[in-house]
């Protein structure tokens, strides 16, 4: 019981580091990148970061609702990224806790940082200052904008991630194991290396 709280708390610390750092790259990046950029071209980014936010809050969801023995079917017919997928949701609450919390709250925080850009750039087209009634009015439409599309596109993925679950992570798993392939990189722990540390 202390080896798993101590684990536990090993993992939230991690991740919170882990969180730091994303968030402090990608609120680095989409803000310079916006202040070069036309506020269509801003605004398309806006939408992007919460379609990727959306996306990884769906997978999250999907490695928590997926059952094994499907994969394990697969892999018995070496079909590729079966193992991975496997994986996924052996290691469902470290990938969900990655994707729900660590993707997606950055995704909320930097669409929201985004949006501030993109309205201050839209305002001064109009030729409004910051803080005047037509920066308000963009600031607010374009926020409720962004809010909505969160919540709603989370919403439909938590949808598809409960009913289409299987699909959901063996598409995860084949992402996964391509990129283990082409690039060597391990993404996914091992799982003989799990079972050697437990026994």
């Amino acid at each position: 019981m202390k080896s798993q709280i101590k684990r536990s708390f090993k993992f939230s610390i991690s991740i919170a580091v882990i969180t730091f750092v994303l968030a402090a790259i990608f609120s680095v990046i989409s803000s310079s990148m916006l202040s070069d950029l036309m506020w269509i071209l801003g605004l398309l980014i806006v939408f992007l970061i919460v379609l990727v936010g959306v996306l990884f809050d769906m997978l999250g969801t999907a490695s928590a609702a997926a059952d094994e023995p499907p994969f394990h079917a697969m892999a018995a017919e070496k079909v590729f990224g079966a193992k991975q997928a496997i994986t996924i949701v052996r290691n469902a609450e470290r990938v969900a806790s990655f994707c729900n919390d660590v993707i997606g709250d950055i995704s909320g925080i930097v669409s929201g940082t985004a949006s501030a850009i993109v309205v201050l750039q839209l305002a001064n087209g109009f030729g409004q200052s910051e803080g005047s009634s037509v920066h308000l009015v963009i600031s607010v439409l374009l926020t409720s904008l962004v809010a909505a599309l969160t919540v709603g596109g989370k919403a439909m993925g938590k949808y598809f991630a409960i009913h289409s679950s299987t699909q959901i992570i063996f598409f995860a798993g084949k992402i996964v194991a391509f990129i283990e392939e082409k690039f060597k990189i391990k993404i996914l722990p091992s799982e003989k290396k799990k079972e050697a540390r437990k026994s």
